[in-house]
């Protein structure tokens, strides 16, 4: 048991470096706030519901985070800072980052899936802070949802999106994503900003147009001048 928090503790700071000892990050809100869902999780499949709500909100008023004793939470799960909420039938995988004040929100069950209202956040994912991710959808493995975005639809393995609502963002020369952590989830570069790269293709187009144009012009003034 000793041996496993040790993971945990190693696997928190190979994300955040403000911590300087284990004993440290022993202080975080997010560690405590998942040390208290382990227990209300089990009092909760026990049908103990009443007392896996006592223990949600005595963990929500010391934590600032809110996590419904349904939800399912894998290994070395980070919450980053605090004010997080997510709902009961929210699933989360191995190795999971999560910012400050993201929803990982329910809809209502009449969409296909019976019960299922949360997203299932898979392996390795980070959650921007404010991101909103609302539904019963899947957020796939190593998939970064960028910082404020809100998401309502699949994201697929590997992939950034970002805005509102998330679009994926196109990696700069066709490369394959950068697989190191990245901070928040959000690349911080221009040309991974779906706007921006919109507005680079409108650019391209338009000087493409003014090329061809020139050549017909040019090539008109010929036929007169032999003319």
């Amino acid at each position: 048991m000793v041996a496993r928090l040790l993971r945990y503790l190693d696997s928190i700071k190979a994300r955040d470096p403000a911590p300087r000892s284990r004993a440290e990050i022993l202080t975080y809100p997010g560690v405590w706030a998942v040390a208290f869902h382990k227990v209300s999780h089990r009092l909760f499949r026990a049908r103990w519901y009443f007392a896996a709500r006592s223990i949600n909100h005595f963990s929500r008023f010391l934590t600032a985070i809110d996590i419904h004793p349904g939800a399912t939470i894998g290994r070395h799960f980070f919450i980053d800072h605090g004010f997080v909420v997510i709902g009961e039938t929210a699933e989360i995988g191995d190795g999971v980052t999560i910012y400050q004040n993201v929803t990982l929100g329910g809809t209502s069950p009449d969409n296909g899936i019976a019960g299922k209202r949360h997203p299932t956040i898979s392996d390795g994912a980070i959650i921007g802070s404010g991101a909103q991710v609302l539904g019963p959808i899947t957020i796939g493995t190593r998939a970064r949802v960028g910082a404020n975005a809100v998401v309502t639809k699949d994201v697929p393995e590997g992939t950034t999106v970002v805005g509102i609502p998330a679009r994926p963002t196109v990696v700069e020369g066709g490369q394959a994503p950068d697989p190191r952590f990245v901070p928040y989830g959000t690349p911080c570069r221009d040309t991974f900003d779906p706007q921006t790269q919109r507005i680079e293709l409108l650019r391209c187009e338009v000087e493409t147009l003014k090329r061809q144009l020139d050549a017909l012009l040019a090539e008109q003034q010929d036929h007169r001048d032999r003319a």
